[in-house]
């Protein structure tokens, strides 16, 4: 009898990889990140591609096909829970910005003053869709709930991220600049995730269809942007003013920030008498946010700053650690939730 083949070891360490919640994207990140670290000039406004306008068409279509998987029956079927709705919207875009605020007295010097600013770029953003969505449904929550809110989310932080940054950060200080943003904005994200909805229904099969390809494009293009952005800073020298020590501590600050969320909605929902479905649904939509919007936003709330990079790493701690910390706490909740059905039963 012939024993049956080893796996090999490949296989096993992207296994591995998966049950401590990375995946190649996570490492694809880094790996740019390390690539603009060398070889800043490829993605610099020096380098002879076009990269501005790789990145703009890109943005658009993933828009776009953003737009293709939304309907207007799964908008309307989630519109009924008002209550939940409320708790996400509020926390994605009023509990984080608060929490921003709250520490921004910590962050006296010029470089902490950067650093603070993109902190608050990351608190002003809407939460992530397909991630959330993911974890819900691992936790046993309410999953149609969870893609109405999470589809909202982005949509509102078309118009909520661009306002609150440029309130508090004043990024759009003069008419001309308000009204360019505005327009980018217009042909660059709404206008492609309008024309997307009113596609859905002749188009949606065929993105269901495709959806793991789909998924790799919004990936790719994320890795562009924020390849050319950390390109743009390290040829500039931003980060020169900070030490690893410093990177670290940036990092523990994003857990803090995930744990404190996550744990402000879970009681807010067990007061408000949430089911447990619902409360599912709130924190994992409510606790996330996405860096498809971080990336585009940032490329187009600063276009011509160097530091476009430091805007964005804060964000890209935030989103590493977010998906270590959920999926690990909706496997937890996944299975206290299977028991209870199991009991119940």
């Amino acid at each position: 009898m012939i024993p049956a083949a080893t796996p090999p070891a490949p296989n096993r360490f992207i296994a591995l990889l998966s049950r401590a919640g990375l995946d190649w994207f996570l490492l694809a990140l880094l790996g740019v990140v390390v690539l603009a670290y060398f070889q800043p000039g490829l993605g610099s406004k020096a380098s002879p591609v076009p990269w501005h306008g790789i990145t703009t068409v890109g943005v658009a279509l993933v828009f776009f096909f953003y737009g293709l998987k939304l309907s207007f029956a799964k908008l309307r079927e989630g519109m009924r829970n008002w209550r939940l709705h409320t708790v996400v919207q509020v926390a994605t875009f009023g509990l984080f910005p608060l929490l921003a605020l709250a520490v921004r007295p910590f962050f006296g010097s010029e470089g902490g003053e950067l650093l603070w600013q993109s902190i608050f770029f990351l608190c002003a953003l809407p939460s992530t869709v397909s991630t959330s969505v993911v974890m819900v449904s691992i936790a046993g929550g309410n999953l149609p709930a969870a893609i109405f809110n999470a589809s909202v989310s982005s949509l509102i932080g078309i118009v909520l991220t661009p306002l609150l940054t440029s309130l508090v950060l004043h990024t759009g200080t003069g008419g001309s600049q308000l009204w360019g943003l505005a327009v980018q904005l217009l042909w660059q994200v709404v206008l492609p995730v309008g024309a997307g909805i009113l596609l859905n229904s002749r188009f949606s099969a065929l993105v269901d269809h495709h959806k793991a390809g789909l998924r790799i494009f919004d990936q790719i293009t994320i890795l562009l942007i924020v390849f050319t952005a950390f390109c743009e800073s390290f040829a500039e020298g931003i980060f020169t003013r900070y030490q690893p020590a410093d990177i670290a501590k940036l990092g523990a600050g994003m857990v803090a920030l995930y744990l404190v969320v996550f744990g402000a909605i879970w009681g807010l929902t067990r007061r408000l008498g949430f089911p447990r479905a619902d409360q599912i649904v709130a924190v994992f939509c409510g606790s996330k946010k996405s860096l498809v919007h971080g990336s585009v936003m940032a490329s187009l709330l600063f276009p011509a700053s160097a530091a476009t990079g430091l805007i964005l790493l804060p964000l890209m701690l935030y989103h590493a650690l977010q998906i270590i910390l959920a999926s690990s706490m909706a496997q937890y909740l996944g299975r206290q939730t299977a028991a209870e059905v199991s009991v119940a039963a």
